[in-house]
């Protein structure tokens, strides 16, 4: 295994899991990679680590630039096990190394791996020298743990930024530039909608704090890394889905059916959108994954949501949904509930209640939609045409 160069000194030695296809319960496609640093100067400095069962990977790559034991100092920005499942074989490797973390660093990396290693804690605006160059630390709590941490090279301005700005991605290429932006992107989309989200306020923060810093190079946690010529892009999207941005004329409709009746509905919704210049999308819980979904949700503003009624209650797959959608907690959304049913109609008010009430979704609601068994062709015309009256109105409200 060969370290990446990425400046002089400074090598990415990572892991790369090409089978990971889950990761919290949202798919990973495109597998992804665990991004370990390592610097060399008068002190030899680790930043952050991998999953325990990609070490070896990881040490292979240490030891293509310098031998594992030399290592004096380890910065780890997070506890979560895929940045730090390999410290207890490193820490046997290294036992006198010095680890940098913030408190609630030192308290989740004991309570995961009941050690009393070498901590030194810091704090935001915190600096260490570890020769030719320094390191500063920002705590990012809540980014998207309690002892979230960036970590900051003022000499090589190299943001090494953790869960912020990653990507799953699995590749030989270690730069965004190397693989076609749209791509990359999408990633980046997919990993802030479905990790992220719920923490947007604590990243709005962070983009304050991180805007007078010079940054010629951002190095995340996961994915490929941002030089100066996608920087620009990548923080743009951050601001996008960090400040709630979405465009009102974007709209999903989300829908599981039994017997093809909300299904039918469905279809009559999402026409209803198109014809009046609203891009949406129509996206069947049967054939779509959630986390995909959720990627989708980032930029919409109307989010219609049907099941039929099935023992008193919705779908177990619109369920799952809509428990996902309000765990990532996206905010100012116009939301529409629909369903058939054949004799309790349940569906309908519980999918209103889940979308609407602040406590739950939280969105603004339009007046829901719901017909008894089979909706005739002159039945899906009334949808439409009532549908379309209250998208007006709502539109002109904003």
């Amino acid at each position: 295994m060969k370290a990446v160069k990425l400046r002089e000194g400074i090598y990415w030695v990572g892991a790369i899991d090409w089978d990971l296809r889950n990761f919290h319960g949202y798919l990973t496609q495109r597998g992804s990679t665990y991004n370990a640093y390592l610097i060399i100067d008068e002190k030899i400095t680790l930043i952050d680590n991998v999953k325990h069962y990609l070490y070896d990977e990881m040490i292979a790559r240490i030891k293509d630039v310098i031998d594992p034991a030399k290592i004096d100092v380890v910065i780890q920005n997070h506890v979560e096990m895929d940045h730090s499942g390999g410290m207890p074989k490193l820490l046997k490797v290294i036992p006198k190394a010095k680890i940098y973390t913030n408190s609630n660093g030192i308290k989740g990396l004991k309570l995961h791996y009941k050690q009393d290693w070498n901590f030194e804690e810091i704090k935001t605006g915190d600096s260490i020298s570890i020769g030719k160059r320094s390191l500063s630390f920002i705590t990012t709590p809540m980014v998207h743990w309690p002892d979230n941490q960036v970590t900051y090279c003022p000499e090589e301005q190299i943001l090494f930024s953790n869960d912020a700005f990653g990507q799953h991605i699995a590749s030989s290429e270690r730069l965004a530039g190397e693989l076609p932006i749209g791509i990359v992107m999408e990633e980046a989309k997919k990993y802030y909608a479905n990790i992220v989200l719920p923490y947007s306020k604590q990243v709005q923060n962070v983009l304050n704090i991180a805007a007078p810093l010079a940054i010629k190079m951002i190095c995340p946690s996961h994915g490929v890394i941002w030089t100066e010529e996608n920087i620009p892009t990548i923080l743009a999207g951050y601001k996008d889905w960090a400040y709630n941005v979405s465009d009102k004329h974007r709209a999903l409709v989300i829908y599981d059916t039994m017997w093809k009746s909300t299904q039918m509905m469905a279809e009559a919704i999402h026409e209803t959108f198109e014809k009046m210049g609203i891009h949406a999308k129509l996206l069947s819980l049967q054939s779509n994954h959630i986390s995909d979904i959720m990627t989708d949700v980032i930029d919409a503003k109307f989010i219609a949501v049907g099941s039929p009624t099935l023992n008193s209650s919705i779908l177990p797959t619109v369920a799952a949904f809509l428990y996902y959608l309000k765990g990532l907690s996206p905010k100012d959304r116009i939301g529409l509930a629909f369903g058939s049913y054949g004799w309790g109609g349940q569906s309908i008010p519980i999918l209103q209640q889940l979308l609407g009430d602040p406590k739950e979704c939280g969105f603004k609601m339009l007046e829901p939609i719901k017909h008894q068994y089979i909706p005739s062709q002159e039945d899906l015309e009334k949808i439409k045409s009532k549908l379309e009256q209250d998208i007006k109105a709502t539109l002109e409200e904003q």
